[in-house]
């Protein structure tokens, strides 16, 4: 079972970059992988998605702004967030599927097994 673990979160204003990693403890080519978040009183909202053969999906609300990568060699995921809006703000978690997710499922929580507990993002205007 593959251990997921978030870091990079932190308070920005609004315009501001930010860039999350998810250090996973398994062979990141071999699992579909992606960022979500969640605000308080909201549901968990897909951001970005990367599958195991590297397509990649992004929500609108993030499409242009966001980027998603993985450095296979450190079974590392990333999400570069750049133009950071106050809605950005909630908590952001990594999650990992073994197998290819098509793109079009790659946002949605439940075609995932694996979650980490999560990194707080708060953007101030």
């Amino acid at each position: 079972q593959v251990q997921l673990v978030e870091s990079g979160g932190g308070s920005v204003q609004a315009g501001g970059s930010l860039t999350l990693s998810c250090a996973a403890t398994d062979d990141a080519r071999t699992y579909s992988m992606a960022w979500f978040r969640q605000a308080p009183g909201k549901e968990r909202e897909g951001v970005a998605a990367i599958a195991s053969d590297g397509q990649t999906t992004f929500s609108d609300s993030v499409k242009g702004r966001f980027t998603i990568s993985i450095d296979n060699a450190k079974n590392t995921l990333f999400l570069q967030m750049n133009s950071l809006k106050p809605d950005d703000t909630a908590k952001y978690y990594c999650a990992a599927r073994a197998a290819r997710i098509d793109p079009t499922y790659g946002l949605i929580p439940g075609w995932y097994w694996y979650w980490g507990q999560g990194t707080q993002v708060t953007v101030s205007s």
